[in-house]
């Protein structure tokens, strides 16, 4: 029998995971919010990995309850997730995949372009979703994978922040209102490059992006998280005295 996996947390996006793990034979013993983690983790013997389901905004204070033995164990597919979430907290070497289809309530999941995966364990997330007929790709190196991740960070906070003032979908931000979003496109890099404390290829970027919302192009710009999300991107910028001018001007609207 294969080992135990941890998933914590329950949301739409660990049920699909957590559907692919059971179909591919992994036992799977979730952790809600109301759980402890250290005294849950004193009734599991040895786990073969811990995926880390929460939302971005729960991760850091799910990271800092880990037990140090799952440190080496441990899986991530957050948005916005950057080495830094994960280095602050000491973990070793995790698992980590950039999510790129969607899963809503009552709705089944839909793919955007396959998701890239890098770490010890993406074998066995790449089998389980593979059984659900949900596309991944396996990264080369470090260096690739922090490209995938600023890639989902551009179009996720690209498509949720111009969304707050045109609304509508990838489609028409991309195709009626590309000056918007070029703009939009120029803050979140200046924020993402600071944030990995390196210059990124925004031509390769831009030209992978629009990969993304060709692959979906009815996918509706803005969710409910946008507001937030671009409260943070400002957050952020004025404590590091980045010049954001374009997401000042949405904030004001």
């Amino acid at each position: 029998m294969k080992k135990s996996i941890v998933v914590i947390g329950m949301g739409e996006m660990s049920g699909v995971f957590t559907r692919g793990l059971l179909r591919v034979g992994y036992p799977v013993f979730p952790i809600t919010r109301s759980m402890d983690i250290h005294e849950t983790a004193s009734q599991i013997n040895d786990p073969e990995m811990i995926l880390v389901a929460v939302g971005e905004s729960d991760l850091d204070s799910v990271l800092e309850q880990l037990p140090e033995e799952w440190k080496n164990k441990t899986a991530l597919l957050q948005n916005e997730l950057l080495p830094g979430d994960w280095e602050k907290h000491q973990l070793i070497d995790p698992t980590v995949i950039s999510v790129w289809f969607e899963k809503k309530k009552g709705q089944d999941f839909k793919i955007l372009v396959p998701s890239p995966i890098t770490g010890p364990h993406a074998n066995i997330i790449k089998e389980a979703l593979a059984s659900l007929d949900i596309p991944t790709w396996t990264v080369k190196d470090d260096s690739e994978m922090l490209f995938e991740l600023v890639r989902k960070n551009l179009y996720i906070l690209t498509t949720n922040i111009a969304g707050l003032e045109v609304g509508g979908d990838v489609n028409s931000l991309w195709n009626e209102n590309r000056e918007l979003a070029l703009k939009v496109i120029n803050d979140v890099l200046t924020i993402q490059n600071h944030l990995t404390n390196q210059e990124h290829d925004r031509e390769r970027l831009v030209e992978a992006m629009v990969e993304a919302i060709n692959g979906d192009l009815a996918h509706k710009c803005m969710g409910r998280s946008a507001p937030a999300r671009l409260a943070r991107a400002l957050e952020y910028s004025a404590k590091h005295q980045l010049q954001v001018n374009e997401l000042e001007r949405i904030s004001k609207l």
